[in-house]
């Protein structure tokens, strides 16, 4: 009876061990094929802006990699709110990825009372994919060159001078500025900074903060003029403009950052490859390139440095947006 109880367990065991192979082999083979279908890639805001253009020259880089299709899918809203709660509810299996930035998971948590997701705890982060400083520009017509001379037309006209913004970052450069010079000027909020520098160019509005992607190719062909780089130093998309401690505004600084997360529960090997895929295409020449003309500029890093930084600027940022006092409910 001794002998026939042994065997039996040892049968188990055996039979347990064979399962675990079958297993290990399944998930083996899973990362391996990862990807058999198109890739979803969730923009959350209209097409057009320097996100959406990020997305779409980093998506088509992927693709050529990937052997897959990767589909933009823009889906705005909510200053971005919308999309990443689409991206946030998507099932996590590596096809829905979704394109966050400085202001979805690190200002708009603030500015809004539910912005409907948890930027820590809904997203798993892949890679780094750009970060360039945010940009003031204003309409040729408006008597300024640099933020001195905004800033004195603004107290001469005080809760007159336009200033428009699309994104929470935006909308940030625009506090600040009335924070650190007590400034009144009336903001305008726009659903894509298309928007707003289209407003901007007809001339509806005096003032526009924006991505610098968003501005570079008005402002080279002089239909804005920029005004200042929110940033620590002068951008090499717009090398002729002044950054915010050479104008005597050193406050005056919001870098923002685009970034690739998916759903928290996706599989560690699909993150895994993806963060190789994107900082492989963040090195190749021809996308350089193409983000240079774009104004964007690439910086990738690993899934532990994207999670740092989303975590620093929530509570960074956090503390300026509490501190203006600004709500977007």
């Amino acid at each position: 009876m001794e002998t026939w109880t042994l065997h039996r367990r040892r049968i188990v065991i055996a039979r347990a061990a064979a399962a675990l192979v079958i297993v290990a082999c399944a998930c083996t083979a899973h990362a391996q094929v990862y990807p058999n279908r198109p890739i979803h890639l969730i923009v959350p805001f209209p097409p057009g802006g320097g996100i959406d253009l990020f997305a779409r020259i980093l998506g088509r880089k992927l693709a050529d990699q990937l052997g897959q299709q990767v589909i933009i899918d823009n889906r705005p809203g909510a200053q971005g709110n919308i999309g990443m709660q689409i991206g946030a509810k998507a099932p996590p299996d590596g096809y829905t990825l979704t394109v966050a930035y400085a202001g979805t998971v690190a200002i708009n948590p603030i500015l809004y009372k539910d912005p409907g997701f948890d930027p820590l705890k809904d997203f798993a982060p892949i890679s780094l994919g750009s970060s360039q400083p945010e940009a003031m520009v204003a309409h040729p017509a408006v008597p300024a060159k640099n933020p001195q001379e905004l800033l004195a037309l603004a107290r001469a006209r005080p809760g007159k001078l336009t200033f428009g913004s699309s994104a929470s970052t935006g909308q940030l450069v625009v506090e600040l500025f009335k924070q650190l010079n007590k400034a009144d000027v009336l903001h305008v909020a726009y659903k894509g900074a298309q928007f707003a520098i289209t407003d901007l160019i007809a001339g509806y509005i005096d003032v526009a903060a924006a991505s610098i992607a968003a501005v570079v190719p008005f402002h080279k062909s002089g239909r804005v003029r920029a005004i200042v780089v929110a940033g620590p130093e002068r951008s090499p998309s717009l090398p002729d403009v002044m950054s915010a401690p050479e104008a005597g505004m050193p406050g005056l600084q919001v870098v923002g950052w685009y970034s690739i997360v998916a759903p928290t529960g996706t599989p560690p090997e699909i993150v895994a490859r993806l963060n190789v895929e994107i900082n492989k295409a963040l090195l190749a020449s021809d996308l350089r390139e193409r983000f240079a003309n774009a104004g964007i500029t690439p910086k990738g890093s690993t899934v532990a440095e994207l999670a740092a930084l989303i975590r620093s600027d929530y509570e960074r940022l956090g503390k300026v947006v509490k501190a203006s006092g600004a709500t977007a409910n």
